[in-house]
């Protein structure tokens, strides 16, 4: 049996304490999930000059962001690492030439969502990097590779925004949703239904509002890994499902 993977939007950091709908989704999924044996979680904020995994026993809480409240700030997230499995990861994939990191901890990519999920911090938890230097069809064959992991109950978590233009957020109208984000967020999930990899590889070529919504690769390269680890059997849910300020979709999705 497989261990299901998500693709989650992470949004504004303030929803890892605030109780929102969001926030309550993510709680519901972590009693709903089986407990997995370890998270890898790969998260927008943290982009690399080729692959590492953190490999920190036990990894600080990153607090990668400025002009919130302090008491988001203190805010500290503390599982376990999971050296053992990096090491795993690395001696099964010696052709990625996949760094371990001993000093990197989890950014709020991660932690604003697993201390809902997993309050207790009782699983072990480790970031994959998002290499800066590959190209959307080399994240999803890296992904591809990771699958194996699904079948020893690891659960892999994809931490980003199908829509992120921070240039455009409308902070006016929070309820907002501007035409080409609605629409750009639609062909997406149109594309995942359909089971469309070489398109969603392929973003660029989408149009002006996929454009629009994907300025920057890293918030949309972590969709690409789970969109990679799909199996054929694997049912697609949607959750989340609403964009935010105008220029933020929440939009999230699991395949289990």
């Amino acid at each position: 049996m497989l261990t299901p993977t998500l693709f989650i939007g992470h949004g504004n950091p303030m929803y890892s304490i605030e109780k929102n709908e969001f926030s309550q989704t993510w709680e519901q999924l972590g009693k709903k999930l089986t407990i997995p044996s370890a998270i890898i979680c790969i998260s927008a904020h943290w982009e690399t000059n080729g692959t590492e995994l953190t490999a920190a026993v036990l990894p600080d809480t990153i607090h990668d962001f400025n002009g919130f409240p302090r008491k988001l700030f203190e805010v500290l997230y503390l599982p376990i690492g999971a050296p053992k499995l990096t090491h795993y990861i690395q001696n099964t994939l010696p052709k990625e030439n996949i760094v371990l990191n001993p000093h990197r901890g989890l950014d709020h990519g991660a932690w604003s969502i697993l201390r809902n999920m997993y309050p207790e911090a009782n699983i072990p938890i480790i970031q994959l990097s998002i290499d800066r230097t590959k190209s959307p069809l080399e994240h999803y064959e890296l992904g591809k590779k990771l699958s194996f992991l699904r079948k020893e109950n690891i659960m892999i978590i994809g931490s980003g925004n199908i829509v992120h233009n921070l240039y455009k957020v409308d902070f006016d109208n929070p309820q907002n949703a501007y035409s080409w984000a609605i629409n750009a967020n639609n062909m997406i999930k149109t594309l995942l239904k359909k089971n469309q990899s070489e398109a969603l590889i392929n973003y660029k070529e989408l149009g002006d509002d996929v454009q629009l919504a994907i300025p920057s690769p890293e918030h949309y390269i972590p969709l690409l890994y789970i969109q990679a680890l799909r199996n054929d059997t694997d049912q697609l849910s949607f959750f989340n499902d609403k964009i935010e300020l105008g220029s933020l979709s929440m939009t999230s999705f699991i395949f289990k």
